[in-house]
């Protein structure tokens, strides 16, 4: 059976209090809105029931973020690519920020099986003063399963029109990508976490959050396969690759608490679902 699903998430202040409207069709919603920072900022856990995505399927997700919110979206597991006999599985998200919003987009990762055929687009549209803080992670195969990703392939694109782009074509057999020394360098998990804003960064704010990022990954296992950069006045970038999922996501995890603490004056609270 092929999926296709669709979700629109909107977060507006009503009573002084943020909150979270969606409608939908298809097996894609979110979960009841949780406040455990307190009114001012809606934490929802996005739900994908079939648990997964094969050839034909899509998911379109939209967030729309009114003036001043702030919101959280995660999700309770990983996006599974499956086998394909052909046909793409896509999953395209759109994030929107009117003016002063922030957002924070954490996802678990992105799994993609071996003989995958997976297309994978970010895209967001952000206001003057709205800032944006996620990640996008994605683990080629399961290794500690002995499951290696040896054939399929991983379309990528990440997106602020106009001001940043990156996209790239994963594919498995491509061998000095999977394994050269200027590629993966056999690694198969990447990641990225980014903090975009609407407003070209100020050069003093700008530096901390670098240095900021740079400290934690002083002392991180994997300090040589990762490194924070900014391309442009109103992205930071922060790149990892790591054998597995899990130290990747510990160190964005690190760096994600150090720029909200920052950039927001917030402590790093965790979604509650994380520790389940």
């Amino acid at each position: 059976m092929v999926w296709h699903a669709r979700l629109n998430l909107n977060y507006q202040v009503e009573n002084q209090r943020c909150v979270a409207r969606y409608d939908h069709s298809g097996p894609l919603r979110i979960l009841q809105s949780l406040y455990p920072e307190g009114d001012s900022i809606c934490h929802n856990v996005l739900v994908h029931p079939p648990g997964g995505l094969v050839g034909g399927d899509t998911l379109e997700l939209h967030v729309k973020m009114g003036p001043g919110v702030h919101g959280l979206v995660t999700t309770p597991g990983a996006t599974r690519f499956y086998r394909s006999d052909g046909p793409q599985a896509v999953q395209t998200t759109r994030l929107q920020l009117d003016e002063g919003a922030r957002l924070e987009w954490l996802p678990l990762e992105a799994l993609c099986y071996d003989a995958c055929n997976a297309v994978n687009r970010l895209q967001l549209d952000l206001a003057p003063g709205a800032q944006c803080l996620g990640w996008d992670v994605t683990a080629l195969g399961l290794p500690l399963a002995n499951l290696p990703f040896v054939s399929g392939c991983l379309e990528q694109q990440l997106e602020i029109p106009g001001v940043w782009l990156e996209r790239g074509r994963v594919s498995a057999n491509d061998a000095r990508l999977m394994d050269g020394p200027t590629g993966l360098a056999g690694h198969r998990c990447v990641a990225t976490l980014f903090f975009a804003s609407g407003t070209p960064w100020s050069r003093a704010d700008k530096e901390a959050l670098l240095d900021t990022a740079r400290e934690t990954l002083s002392a991180h296992s994997l300090a040589s396969t990762a490194g924070v950069t900014s391309p442009n006045s109103r992205t930071l970038v922060l790149r990892v690759l790591a054998p597995t999922v899990e130290p990747a996501m510990q160190l964005l995890r690190a760096v994600r608490k150090g720029w909200r603490a920052h950039a927001w004056q917030l402590h790093g609270h965790d979604p509650r679902i994380w520790a389940m």
